[in-house]
């Protein structure tokens, strides 16, 4: 690949010649040759440097949750958390901002126990007993809009992040709409206290060698919330590798139980903002999906209307 080459992630374009002066930068070297290009709302590039070095360069648009991002991505490392050794913190690059972490190869998609929660439920309770608190990290604001409804709007759907839709413009159906009126209501009484999390744990930013956690990816997901809605948005999502493949309500419950066997229980009000938090999340998938591919394949009405069960009945 020559250096006047672009390289695309789906929301981004940068050429491999602005990648060498930012490594030149901050490294001291330059790229010697590419060895991978990936990505969504960023571009994720793998170089290797003139200096022999391996890195991954990860470039996205500047947003002031990424100091603090970086901030909880290298304190856990430094506490001996599996991920990827941070080498550059945020720096700019061209209008844009770009990271650089080292290298992690091997690991397997799934853990030897396959779609089992529990490997899943005890690397996220490893995750949240080491991470600083929230106190210690400067602000993770706003939340992927994923993660949590704008309680201050009186829209029920933010904007996502990687389209550019307003889903409020999209009628129904309405036991989409009902899902996402339901999760932001329970959500909204919720008043327990703030840790700081990893709001992505599904498979395709994990990597296992047989049930023990290998490594973790995509740190600009890290959140501030209660335990439970970070619980909760694992709960939701944690096997999943494409849409439609995402927990079902018995795993989810699983999960739940595998988290608190760790971590201790929860109470009534706790496991109801879980359940919440895991139901905004699939239903905002499902209400993106409608929009941009006319067909929700993230949650069913059946299975929306069981988790609305689940926290309803506190």
């Amino acid at each position: 690949m020559d250096d006047g080459d672009a390289v695309i992630g789906r929301r981004l374009q940068v050429e491999v010649a602005q990648v060498d002066r930012w490594t030149r930068t901050y490294l001291d070297a330059g790229i010697e040759s590419v060895l991978f290009c990936d990505g969504h709302l960023s571009t994720v590039l793998g170089v290797e440097l003139t200096s022999g070095a391996q890195i991954v360069v990860k470039i996205r648009t500047d947003a002031d949750r990424l100091v603090g991002c970086a901030v909880v991505h290298r304190q856990l490392f430094e506490r001996g958390f599996p991920c990827p050794e941070p080498i550059v913190d945020v720096e700019p690059i061209d209008g844009l901002v770009a990271s650089a972490e080292a290298i992690v190869s091997g690991g397997t998609l799934y853990p030897r126990s396959g779609r089992s929660p529990v490997p899943f439920a005890r690397a996220l309770a490893e995750l949240v007993s080491l991470a600083p608190r929230a106190a210690e990290v400067p602000s993770l604001d706003p939340p992927p809009p994923w993660t949590t409804p704008d309680f201050g709007a009186a829209a029920l759907w933010r904007t996502p992040d990687d389209r550019d839709l307003d889903l409020n413009s999209f009628d129904g159906p309405e036991w989409i709409d009902e899902a996402g009126r339901a999760a932001k209501s329970r959500l909204g009484m919720s008043r327990s206290p703030l840790i700081v999390g990893h709001a992505d744990w599904y498979t395709g930013n994990l990597r296992w060698r047989g049930d023990d956690l290998h490594a973790v990816w995509d740190w600009d997901s890290v959140i501030t919330a209660s335990e439970p809605v970070i619980a909760g948005l694992a709960a939701a999502v944690y096997p999943a590798h494409d849409a439609g493949t995402e927990a079902t309500v018995e795993e989810s419950e699983a999960f739940l139980d595998a988290y608190q066997d760790v971590r201790g229980s929860f109470s009534d009000d706790e496991l109801a903002d879980a359940w919440a938090a895991g139901l905004w999340n699939r239903s905002f998938d499902a209400k993106k999906q409608l929009a941009s591919e006319g067909k929700p394949k993230s949650l069913t009405e059946t299975e929306a209307v069981e988790r609305q069960r689940r926290f309803r009945a506190v």
